[in-house]
């Protein structure tokens, strides 16, 4: 994953993402190119059980959104028996499958969360303002939807 590096001043609701410079505040680098996902696992808030269940679910997630080739397909006719690969088709129909299938393990009080941060790559903080939860609610609830993610995964 590409680094993109910016600098943002830190402000009391995180960094703020508004261009131009103040002289004598507080700022960090930030990497735009780092899922939320793996900026709390570097900073010890997510374990690798549940970082690798996050991105087994936004890999599902985005193997569920690829749209159909519209073109001939020039594999070889697959026969009753044959074994061998899926299809583009039926690969997208098995990752929507997972995904829903793990979103429902999640619950309905986790899984919104989970989908935001996780899939949507937004952040704790504009999760937890999107759902109108307290300011720093969301990682418990995380972590939580991500621990059951990892059980449907069958993640040790």
């Amino acid at each position: 994953m590409p680094q993109t590096l910016v600098e943002r001043e830190l402000t009391t609701e995180g960094p703020r993402r508004g261009a131009g410079e103040r002289r004598g505040r507080r700022s960090a680098t930030v990497n735009l190119g780092e899922s939320p996902l793996t900026w709390l696992h570097a900073r010890g808030h997510l374990s690798d059980r549940q970082l690798d269940a996050g991105e087994r679910l936004r890999a599902d997630w985005e193997r569920a959104l690829l749209a159909p080739s519209v073109t001939m397909s020039w594999n070889p006719v697959r026969h009753k028996g044959g074994g061998g690969d899926l299809t583009p088709g039926e690969r997208q129909l098995a990752a929507k499958a997972r995904f829903d299938a793990a979103v429902a393990r999640a619950g309905p009080g986790l899984a919104d969360v989970l989908w935001r941060v996780a899939c949507a790559g937004e952040s704790l903080p504009v999760a937890e303002k999107a759902l109108a939860w307290p300011v720093r609610s969301g990682k418990l609830v995380l972590r939580l939807a991500l621990d059951r993610v990892a059980e449907f995964y069958r993640l040790g």
